[in-house]
């Protein structure tokens, strides 16, 4: 029997020092194995009286049984420590500053609208929305522009494939939100709808796809002097500039009736383009009052109400105010220009909200 408690204290040593799964099978095996230590005094048994074949089994039986708990035991050590320096090498610290480089950036054009937005709406207009897929009908007829009109050859289509009667179209303003609102809501309407638009152009300052906020408001007592304090304020509060320049020249443009073009002042000295009270004009957007005609196809009735509308660009209004001198470069997804250009988020540049 002193042999036996001297081979368990032995194997048990071996399994405690085993530092590794495949070092502990080796033990397992050596042991308790087809050939193992304790196997082969297992073999012993048939040569043995009795007598001694009981106490001797029931010996060996219990330093077997010890030997497999401990090889179970130290196997669970060891996992559970593997698991813990691993989780150890690949811990992270939350509370770590994150890397330089890797912040994101808001885009002009998205600050740009969301500016636009907030202003507007401390003068009680709505965001109202539409499809980028439209209706002939609703880009142009609706707004007084018949087939014929050279209004539509202006505004190089993009013409999709339709099935049915109306043509379909990639929608070249706005606009079309603007039906959308007059025929499926009842006067008085106070909307902007910024989007995407889409026109075959490609240059400095044009692009196949490019974003415009337009305004409309229609009421029965709107009139062209609302219209100027309206753009005059949002004008000056976008551009931060309280004494900005802003006259009105009188324009054409289908939907509207009387039509104007915006113009802001600058200055051009030396080829550089500052806003201000310098003595120069740049033009910015257009607007009127509505065409009766356009309210009478939305089936508003133009003899009680009328309003006004407008429109502009948002990457025109972001490249005059952040100083961004290609069109181009706002859909190009460089990494380099965002990060020069872009808006770290909850960061409000304009100090007209400050």
């Amino acid at each position: 029997m002193s042999d036996l408690d001297a081979l368990k204290k032995e194997i048990l040593l071996a399994v405690t020092a085993a530092n590794d799964a495949a070092s502990l099978e080796d033990v397992r095996v050596s042991a308790l194995g087809k050939k193992g230590r304790i196997t082969e005094k297992m073999k012993t048994l048939g040569s043995l009286s009795p007598d001694e074949r009981k106490s001797f089994g029931a010996a060996i039986n219990v330093v077997k049984e010890e030997i497999s708990a401990a090889i179970e035991n130290r196997r669970s050590a060891l996992a559970e420590s593997i698991m813990t320096a691993q989780l150890e090498k690949e811990r992270v610290d939350v509370t770590l500053s994150p890397r330089p480089g890797a912040e994101g950036r808001v885009h002009p054009t998205s600050q740009t609208i969301d500016e636009a937005i907030a202003i507007f709406a401390s003068m009680g207009f709505s965001v109202a929305r539409g499809p980028d897929i439209e209706t002939d009908w609703n880009n142009f007829t609706a707004l007084n522009m018949p087939p014929d009109h050279p209004a539509r050859q202006m505004q190089d289509t993009f013409y999709l494939p339709s099935s049915g009667d109306q043509p379909t179209i990639l929608r070249t303003q706005t606009s079309p939100v603007q039906v959308r609102t007059m025929m499926s809501q009842k006067p008085p309407i106070r909307i902007i709808a910024p989007g995407r638009t889409f026109r075959c152009d490609y240059d400095m300052t044009h692009t196949p796809m490019f974003h415009q906020v337009e305004g409309l408001v229609i009421d029965e007592t709107t009139n062209m002097a609302h219209l100027k304090g309206c753009l005059m304020d949002f004008l000056r509060a976008f551009f931060g500039i309280a004494d900005l320049p802003v006259r009105f020249r009188p324009s054409h443009f289908p939907f509207t009736e009387p039509s104007a073009e915006v113009d802001i002042g600058c200055s051009r000295k030396n080829g550089e383009l500052k806003l201000g009270n310098y003595g120069d004009w740049l033009e910015i957007l257009g607007c009127g009052m509505v065409h009766p005609n356009v309210l009478r196809n939305c089936g508003i009735d133009a003899d009680r109400y009328q309003g006004f509308a407008f429109g502009m660009g948002v990457e025109r209004l972001a490249m005059l105010k952040y100083g961004i001198p290609d069109l181009r470069t706002f859909f190009e997804a460089d990494l380099r220009w965002l990060k020069h250009y872009g808006f770290v988020p909850l960061d409000i540049p304009n100090p007209a909200f400050a």
